[in-house]
């Protein structure tokens, strides 16, 4: 009887930022193949999925009544249980498209730092109801230090600073373990809503969601420059209830997000004073590493920089640095066994 090979039984392996903005997904030997919107539409007539990913996206502010454009996490955690194992199925099945295996693909995913145990089953039975034959869960500020090529192995302090969609994981690391590690909700998501209240507040204008995160990425910035940006915004008047257009500056997103930055700094500090001395040192002298989203901000850098008095850089392609990190476990899962989160569920060998 001929030998099957396991190649043709098994599904490659797949890591995966299951971000509240945004979910990447990484394939074992091919590198990132998926980045789009951790969004959902769903029809509530016949409580099917219409639209996944950017399709979805394109719907938001603009779907009949009965079609809902769900986002299914919240701060990085699941808030719908169903939704997410349907945009888990897409995901997966499109990351396999053109490879028919018996047996679905071990996955890696990462969630926010300081997660609960129910929090982390919830994503590992969302994934193996979506057809991943195991699942194992990896801090994201891990999987970002591992995927800027940090020594997270070594006896030297790592600081590391992610900042998402829907929170921000602040994380010391040395020796294969998270030292000191703190999560908040100041993220992108909150970036977005200060700019909203500050359009309301400043212009009596309202502007959605989209909009605002089309200006936190246009002009967003923490620190001025000698050139001012400004970008047009349309939105409804709350005096007259008609359309109306305003021009935003940089500056005035720097006041909208200065309340949140400020929050942010104070919860660095708190992870900084929970660090033992000799740690501290090594931060003093390598410095923090920024990566997701959030780390695109203009003058972020050097604004955390100042106020910390420790050098600061922006991981190299910021927005894919937790994939690529769980994707570097997908490829040897063996030396970073010690950052799983549930020893039941250690990746075996292939």
């Amino acid at each position: 009887m001929a030998k099957i090979s396991k190649s043709l039984l098994f599904s490659s392996d797949i890591a995966i930022d299951l971000g509240t903005t945004n979910t990447l997904v990484y394939v074992r030997g091919k590198g990132v193949v998926i980045n789009e919107p951790t969004v959902v539409a769903v029809n509530d007539k016949t409580h099917q999925v219409v639209a996944v990913g950017k399709e979805a996206k394109t719907m938001l502010g603009k779907t009949p009544a009965h079609i809902r454009v769900v986002r299914p996490l919240a701060h990085g955690v699941i808030s719908d249980f169903e939704v997410t194992e349907e945009l888990l199925t897409y995901f997966i099945n499109k990351a396999q498209t053109g490879r028919a295996r018996l047996f679905g693909p071990r996955v890696v995913i990462g969630v926010p730092t300081g997660v609960t145990n129910v929090q982390s089953r919830a994503v590992r039975d969302a994934a193996k109801n979506a057809g991943a034959r195991e699942a194992i869960i990896l801090e994201e500020p891990v999987a970002g230090a591992i995927g800027s090529k940090l020594p997270v192995s070594e006896a030297v302090g790592t600081m590391v600073l992610d900042i998402g969609g829907g929170t921000t994981d602040i994380a010391v690391i040395a020796l294969k373990g998270v030292v000191s590690s703190k999560s908040s909700h100041v993220a992108g998501d909150r970036f977005n809503e200060n700019i909203i209240d500050f359009v309301r507040s400043e212009f009596k204008l309202g502007i959605g969601e989209r909009t605002a995160e089309d200006v936190k990425i246009a002009i967003g910035a923490v620190m001025s420059f000698p050139e001012e940006i400004s970008r047009s915004v349309r939105g409804r008047d709350y005096a007259t209830g008609l359309p109306r257009e305003i021009t935003l500056t940089d500056a005035h997103v720097r006041e909208a997000l200065a309340p949140s930055l400020d929050a942010l700094m104070d919860t660095m500090k708190e992870v900084i004073e929970a660090t033992p001395p000799e740690l501290l040192s090594d931060i003093l002298q390598h410095g923090v590493t920024v990566f997701g989203g959030g780390a695109l901000l203009r003058g972020l850098p050097e604004m955390l920089s100042k106020m910390l008095g420790v050098p600061v850089r922006v991981a190299p392609d910021p927005l894919s640095a937790v994939v690529r990190g769980a994707g570097i476990v997908t490829e040897n899962p063996g030396p970073y066994q010690e950052f799983f989160i549930d020893e039941e569920d250690i990746l075996s060998e292939a």
